[in-house]
């Protein structure tokens, strides 16, 4: 029997229209779409009028979806596998079953995709290279400082996503650690009909974005200005 294989498709952000037409020919390729959340991909295969069954693959499932998964693959069929918007595998779930896949041989396939550290990056014109990629910063205050410090170290640019239920505190902690000729973008909405860059210093960013900020946002702090 000829073993399946793995997609691993990188989906819009927020816009539908930056699908690409290889993503789209996977996933109506796909036997299975394993999904972060179900219901938001069910809505882009509607858009795309596409209908496939979905299976569930979440942080909090991961493990046990996992030889159900492998089966499926090492019985021929083939698998799709998305996210919330984005490329699996950063900061999403998908690095453990592209793991799992390759060491038993099987075929993965990456579809690349829109991607929102890149968006932020370039559309800041900050500097671009190096850069470091944080994925979500800490949630406690303590380990999220710590790790503003660590970005005002590095002399070169780091990429964090960050909560808009986080993002004020988040900011005021950056105006409190990072020095204060930092340069920082706060990325928003990116994509979407109200994306927002603004790039400032840490406390003009503070004062800016306040407790009702709403959207999924990307930040960008460079020492370096």
């Amino acid at each position: 029997m000829i073993p399946g294989r793995l997609f691993v498709v990188g989906t819009p952000i927020g816009n539908l229209s930056d699908l690409s037409p290889r993503a789209r020919e996977a996933l109506a390729t796909a036997d299975l779409i394993a999904a972060e959340d179900t219901r938001r991909t069910g809505l882009l295969l509607q858009h795309l009028g596409l209908k496939k069954p979905l299976l569930s693959y979440q942080k909090f499932n991961e493990a046990s979806r996992e030889n159900v998964l492998l089966d499926r693959l090492r019985s021929g069929q083939t698998i799709a596998l998305v996210t919330d918007g984005g490329m699996p595998g950063i900061s999403d779930p998908g690095e453990r079953i592209i793991r799992a896949a390759g060491k038993e041989n099987l075929r993965v396939e990456v579809v690349p995709g829109p991607s929102a550290v890149l968006h932020a990056l370039v559309a800041s014109g900050l500097p671009t290279l190096p850069f470091t990629f944080g994925g979500f910063l800490p949630p406690k205050p303590g380990p999220r400082k710590k790790e503003l410090a660590a970005a005002a170290a590095r002399g070169h640019t780091s990429v964090y996503f960050e909560s808009p239920h986080r993002i004020t505190r988040a900011l005021a902690e950056a105006a409190e650690v990072l020095p204060p000729e930092t340069r920082l973008a706060v990325c928003r909405e990116l994509t979407k009909k109200f994306e927002e860059v603004f790039v400032g210093t840490p406390a003009e960013a503070a004062a800016k974005f306040g407790e009702n900020t709403k959207g999924e946002i990307t930040l960008v702090i460079s020492p370096l200005g």
